[in-house]
């Protein structure tokens, strides 16, 4: 009597099952990471939306290294609500950083578009980056120029157009910059560049603060290089066309 053969089917390759639930962690992780990341993002932009930022990470960047090469801290920083900050340093800061800030939602695409054409060029690197970006920049990143920090800084600039509104984004930013060294914000920098406060700021002393900005730890708004003088004289020209400040 025959013996019937009938062929065995391949078999498939099993899947190993500690790979998997090692994938599933890993999803599963990244999942909550991402909620845990949105969440409180979300959680600090609302509050610092009605509590003055007490430190930004520049500062606390600032204080490491100058412990690196030995330096002695220097630490100024005094919070004014904006309508203890002169209108001139508003204006100041609008006409030497960001001409369109009180019309755009957070980014100027032309002032990018100029930035990108010029550093292509291989001039000096300019940054097309509004006070919107500049402030969500100082608040809730580190300093650099990697993609992932741009990506983060368009996210939170988005997020304090839409939470915090213009005036509260001019409010931050003027009591968060840099404006010299181990100086930061409006009434800070008033008190040690000019000895006085900074509700009382007069449009060529607000532009002189204003035109340091680039480089605060380097430039002076007081005795002032001949670049610096400059740089006042056509920020104070530009000034007297950002007319009345509306929020």
């Amino acid at each position: 009597m025959a013996t019937k053969i009938t062929a065995k089917k391949p078999l498939k390759k099993p899947v190993k099952k500690n790979e998997a639930t090692f994938k599933t962690k890993v999803v599963r992780f990244l999942f909550k990471a991402l909620l845990w990341f949105f969440g409180l993002s979300i959680f600090f932009v609302v509050l610092f939306k009605f509590v003055p930022v007490p430190f930004t990470p520049l500062m606390v960047i600032r204080v490491i290294e100058n412990k690196m090469v030995g330096k002695e801290n220097q630490y100024s920083h005094d919070w004014e609500p904006i309508e203890n900050i002169s209108n001139n340093l508003q204006k100041a800061v609008i006409a030497s950083e960001d001409g369109t800030f009180l019309s755009h939602n957070g980014f100027d695409f032309i002032a990018m578009q100029k930035a990108y054409k010029s550093n292509e060029r291989g001039r000096k690197i300019k940054g097309g980056s509004t006070i919107s970006q500049q402030t969500a920049k100082n608040v809730f990143l580190w300093q650099g120029r990697s993609y992932i920090r741009k990506g983060l800084e368009a996210y939170f600039t988005v997020l304090i157009e839409v939470i915090w509104g213009k005036k509260r984004i001019m409010e931050v930013y003027l009591n968060s910059i840099e404006m010299g060294d181990g100086i930061y914000g409006a009434q800070a920098a008033t008190q040690y560049w000019y000895r006085k406060d900074a509700a009382s700021l007069t449009p060529i002393q607000a532009a002189g603060i204003a035109a340091i900005l680039p480089n605060p730890r380097k430039y002076k708004a007081t005795s002032s290089s001949s670049y610096i003088n400059n740089r006042k004289s056509k920020i104070m020209k530009v000034m007297r066309h950002v007319g009345t400040i509306e929020y």
